[in-house]
């Protein structure tokens, strides 16, 4: 599954317990009718994926739901669902600027003139 859209946060990279547990989340938000802010961690050697983003990016994040049951000390059971990133990409929308050259506006190009209309193409299509 994908999430697509602008970074509003990037968190710190978070360690937990004696295994040192690492986790990092970043809120990405969609750009459709009604946008919704979608939190995705990243664990792991997956938390240094996020270094080179920064809000405001538009990105696309692979990403898969994870679900968990855990039975509290009164003994109820509590269900528990997260997302989480594996891989995360800039969207070609930020990147217009950097390799592809400018379209020229049409007023940049002068229209032909010299048309023939019985000039005939000899394509067989």
């Amino acid at each position: 599954m994908e999430v697509q859209g602008r970074i509003k946060m990037v968190g710190e990279t978070q360690t937990f317990g004696s295994n040192g547990f690492r986790k990092r989340e970043v809120v990405v938000t969609t750009e459709e009718q009604y946008p919704q802010q979608i939190m995705v961690e990243f664990v792991q050697d997956k938390t240094d994926l996020l270094n080179s983003y920064q809000v405001g990016q538009q990105v696309k994040v692979s990403i898969n739901l994870r679900g968990r049951e855990w039975v509290n000390p009164q003994g109820e059971t509590k269900y528990f669902n997260s997302i989480q990133g594996w891989r995360i990409e800039a969207l070609q929308a930020d990147a217009a600027s950097g390799d592809m050259p400018p379209v020229p506006p049409t007023e940049a190009f002068e229209p032909v003139s010299d048309i023939k209309e019985d000039d005939h193409d000899d394509l067989p299509f």
